[in-house]
């Protein structure tokens, strides 16, 4: 699986596809007809099968099951949220990355994620706002002290970045929702004149940092790509050894109403979606409390993002605060906005865990109110980086820019068996596994298909029914798998 001829036959293999939350769901009429047929695609464990496409199943007449037949029931008649999309992150590190690779493996890198024919389909790319750890070193897009921001200048982007998104988005057809995240402001805004290393942003400075998001949006606009969006601030409440800036949800909160948020009005982006909170599960609720109790702030703010290393302690993950934000706000949208895999070493690229990781965190982020799910890089190199601070991580792929090949770690099909199938505009669907070493999600697309993805973590192979509307397909997890049934 290390090399390009690998990932071609991938592509081939997979190209033949055809392929807000409600505080209730929506009832729609729904029937599925006899000796109607799903489709199956199989990703597993100790074998060769990846995004592989398998015999088809037909539902038949089944009526009552028994508890000894094992069921995961699917009531597409039943809505709830409306998907975004999935996708990843386009930072300094992917694009260093991309560019040092050869013509024909950039291409295979573009149709891998960013082709639903050919690869799987993104449709969500995040970026960072000037330097992040992920990227050779700080900079920004201003002079020192340049409080006015006439110096403004995205010219460091042209170089790498900004070229690979324009090449995402026209491999995706244009059919992309794109969104800037900043990790820290300039570091003479801030109280402890350092991007690095936490600090706070300085009151006096609220006013141009505000002007410096709408700078950026109307930058790369100039460039061809719509901005979807920003987040206030990655992860707000880390002090990291990268770009970091710290504040409180009454700091985030005042920040929005008093700054930002009438500034994206004056500067006519209005339309552009602002997400808060942009960290961990932990905390969210507390967090979404705070900004969302306000009516100013309910005006400006689309939702909140989050992220999974709440659990980098190896605790279980806190999954339902998403939920308890949902049912409390129902009006605001959450969106996963970062998550990978640290502590990057080459020897675990076939690690399964890798992909497990990120299935199950799908599944129960989707089934918990989640519209959209963002990756964090989408390519790194033979090091874990590029990363000016040694914080190296995992990517779904990895390009040695040594020898040019492209490895695959399992997280790529894994994150697959969503983002190919489930498309923009889809609703999710109640799915409800009768055993629990399966997990499950569901979604209705707007092309009228129904794609019910099926995990199973455990050592267990297992055989189940696909079970909808009083008809059945029988169906065979096997052990450390995941599937994706469309019909």
């Amino acid at each position: 699986m290390k090399n390009s001829l690998y990932l071609l036959v991938v592509l081939l293999a997979i190209s033949c596809t055809n392929g807000s939350v409600k505080e209730s769901p929506k009832t729609n009429s729904f029937k599925i007809a006899e000796n109607q047929t799903a489709k199956v695609y199989v990703t597993a464990k100790d074998s060769d099968l990846r995004l592989t496409q398998s015999a088809d199943i037909a539902f038949k007449e089944f009526g009552q099951p028994v508890e000894t037949q094992i069921c995961v029931f699917v009531d597409p008649s039943k809505t709830f949220q409306e998907m975004l999309g999935i996708g990843g992150a386009i930072t300094d590190a992917s694009a260093e990355t991309f560019f040092k690779l050869p013509k024909g493996i950039q291409q295979q890198v573009l149709e891998a994620y960013f082709s639903r024919e050919h690869g799987i389909g993104y449709n969500l790319i995040r970026t960072n706002i000037h330097s992040c750890d992920f990227s050779s070193g700080s900079y920004t897009y201003v002079a020192d002290g340049d409080r006015e921001l006439t110096t403004f200048d995205i010219s460091h982007d042209k170089q790498f970045k900004l070229p690979l998104i324009q090449k995402a988005i026209a491999t995706a057809k244009d059919k992309v929702t794109f969104y800037a995240s900043p990790w820290s402001p300039p570091a003479w805004m801030k109280d402890n004149k350092n991007m690095l290393q936490g600090g706070k942003l300085l009151p006096e400075f609220y006013q141009s940092w505000a002007h410096y998001y709408t700078k950026f949006i109307k930058a790369y606009e100039a460039e061809g790509v719509k901005v979807w969006g920003i987040t206030i601030q990655n992860e707000p409440m880390a002090k990291q050894t990268w770009e970091s800036c710290i504040y409180t949800a009454e700091e985030e909160r005042d920040f929005l109403k008093n700054h930002l948020g009438p500034v994206m009005h004056k500067e006519g982006l209005s339309d552009k979606n602002i997400v808060m909170w942009d960290h961990n599960r932990d905390l969210i609720y507390q967090r979404a409390s705070t900004y969302f109790n306000d009516p100013e702030v309910r005006k400006y703010a689309w939702g909140i993002g989050f992220h999974w290393y709440e659990d980098w302690s190896g605790g279980v993950p806190v999954f339902e605060n998403i939920r308890r934000v949902q049912e409390a706000f129902p009006e605001k949208k959450l969106l996963f906005t970062e998550g990978c895999a640290e502590s990057f070493d080459s020897t675990r690229y076939n690690a399964w865990a890798l992909g497990e990781e990120y299935g199950r965190s799908m599944i129960h982020d989707f089934n918990n109110g989640a519209v959209g799910w963002t990756d964090w890089n989408i390519l790194l190199d033979e090091t874990g980086g590029p990363n000016h601070v040694g914080n190296f991580c995992f990517a779904p792929m990895h390009g040695d820019t040594r020898s040019g090949e492209l490895i695959l770690t399992n997280s790529y099909y894994y994150i697959g068996h969503f983002s190919k199938f489930i498309q923009p505009g889809a609703k999710r669907v109640i799915a409800s596994p009768s055993r629990s070493q399966l997990i499950t999600t569901a979604f209705l697309n707007p092309d009228g298909t129904t794609v019910v993805v099926v995990m199973n973590e455990s050592e267990k192979e297992t055989d189940f029914y696909l079970w909808v509307d009083g008809k059945a397909a029988p169906a065979r997890s096997l052990a450390h798998s995941i599937m994706s049934f469309v019909f």
